[in-house]
């Protein structure tokens, strides 16, 4: 029969006593401060029965004419990923007026020896992300002209190719993380940046934005000055160490090298 919490509770600090010896016995951490709820505010407001913008969450898209040979996504060109997006959404990339025609124009570099460094593709990642033991792709490319990174994942169902997240951003870097992508974006406010989730849902079967918040970075400390020497030449005193500081994460997804 499993023990009351107060018998429980009564032996966890018998324990605690008697584990404590010479030690100097239990040190109080101080008063606790008070738990407070949250306040609901405006009780009697209608709920919203749409949302006022479109986060473009729960959207998938097969991409046609590319199939993966046994279901494995190792065996599909990631540039022929991008045409096919490419040829599925032409008002982006197609024409005098649009906006990425630099990236239509680049992609003829994919694949091209010596020509690569025009590429606009980017190293492609594969790990499971949908959990159904099977590798997935994430993918990213670059924008152009601008300074935007499309970052995509695709899994594979049966043997067609599916667009499972689509994100245009100005990005700093890129974390895969269990189901989730994590997204750093460049902030307006100094030393702050934007942090953005996309989980995977496996009852949508899409990534999901679960997360989308702004983060302090933490200032760049200076390093301290060296001290004056004395008049024999040798220091004043010991030169202290600069703190380490911590940055915005490196990005997962390189860029390649343009011209």
């Amino acid at each position: 029969m499993p023990r009351s919490r107060a018998a429980r509770t009564a032996l966890a600090a018998l324990a605690l006593v008697a584990g404590c010896g010479d030690a100097g016995g239990l040190q109080g951490a101080g008063s606790t401060p008070t738990a407070t709820s949250p306040a609901k505010l405006w009780p009697s407001l209608t709920p919203a029965s749409s949302p006022a913008w479109n986060y473009d969450n729960g959207e998938s898209e097969t991409m046609k004419g590319v199939t993966a040979p046994g279901g494995d996504i190792r065996k599909v060109d990631p540039a022929r990923l991008v045409r096919a997006e490419i040829a599925q959404h032409a008002d982006d990339y197609a024409g005098s007026k649009a906006p990425y025609r630099e990236t239509v124009r680049r992609m003829d570099s994919c694949g091209k020896r010596p020509a690569d460094a025009k590429c606009p593709l980017l190293r492609p990642y594969y790990r499971d992300i949908t959990g159904d033991g099977h590798p997935d792709l994430t993918l990213g490319f670059r924008l152009l002209p601008g300074n935007q990174t499309a970052v995509r994942v695709y899994t594979v169902e049966g043997n067609r190719v599916v667009q499972v997240m689509s994100n245009n951003d100005a990005v700093s870097g890129v974390e895969l993380a269990g189901r989730s992508v994590i997204i750093h974006a460049p902030s307006d406010l100094s030393d702050y940046e934007y942090r953005f989730q996309w989980t995977w849902d496996p009852e949508q079967k899409v990534m999901l934005l679960t997360h989308d918040e702004m983060l302090h970075n933490g200032k760049r400390e200076q390093p301290p000055k060296r001290p004056s020497a004395s008049r024999s030449g040798s220091p004043s005193a010991s030169a202290g160490t600069s703190p380490s500081t911590t940055t915005g994460a490196s990005p997962s997804l390189s860029p390649s090298a343009t011209p």
